[in-house]
């Protein structure tokens, strides 16, 4: 057994300094770029996912395919709405129209930095319904999501975007 005197240092004491670096580093990332990845990430899933529900309209600006035309519900989306995602108290075609109406308005608005906290506010909304009513095995899918959610509306949009314009022009 090694005795060590109170004014030796620890044998490890290099690698907790480098540790205790990296970790100090890590609160250098910018609140700027954690919001502006969550808005996009979360502004991709819910728009991808509203383009499935509608024919008309179609714009994926990552694989470069843009259709332009008058956006209506698909019978896909109808089915789905009839068969697996029934609500309670909201008729299947309603609740289509409703979900790729928000999934699309919802996610621009993110994507903008427009509304940030109350788009995300919606999103959120719909992420606990799918959840509740829908697929309630998604937890941990659903759980990033509304992490995300969560941390847009405590922090709002960051510096790269409309709301932050709006506030330093306006006040």
């Amino acid at each position: 057994m090694a005795i060590t005197s109170l004014h030796s240092k620890p044998a490890n004491a290099p690698r907790f300094r480098l540790c205790s670096r990296v970790i100090a580093g890590f609160s250098l990332i910018p609140d700027s770029l954690i919001t502006l990845l969550a808005r996009f990430s979360i502004a991709a899933i819910f728009w991808r996912s509203g383009q499935t529900k509608i024919s008309g309209l179609a714009i994926d600006l990552v694989a470069g395919n843009i259709h332009v035309g008058w956006p209506h519900l698909n019978e896909s989306a109808l089915y789905l709405f009839k068969e697996e995602y029934r609500l309670p108290l909201i008729p299947p075609e309603l609740a289509a129209l409703i979900a790729a109406s928000a999934e699309h308005v919802l996610s621009v608005l993110l994507l903008i930095g427009l509304a940030t906290r109350f788009s995300a506010l919606g999103l959120l909304i719909m992420t606990l319904t799918i959840e509740i009513f829908v697929y309630p095995d998604a937890y941990p899918t659903h759980g990033v999501w509304a992490v995300a959610l969560l941390f847009l509306m405590a922090k709002g949009p960051g510096r790269i975007s409309i709301d932050h314009w709006l506030i330093r022009r306006y006040g």
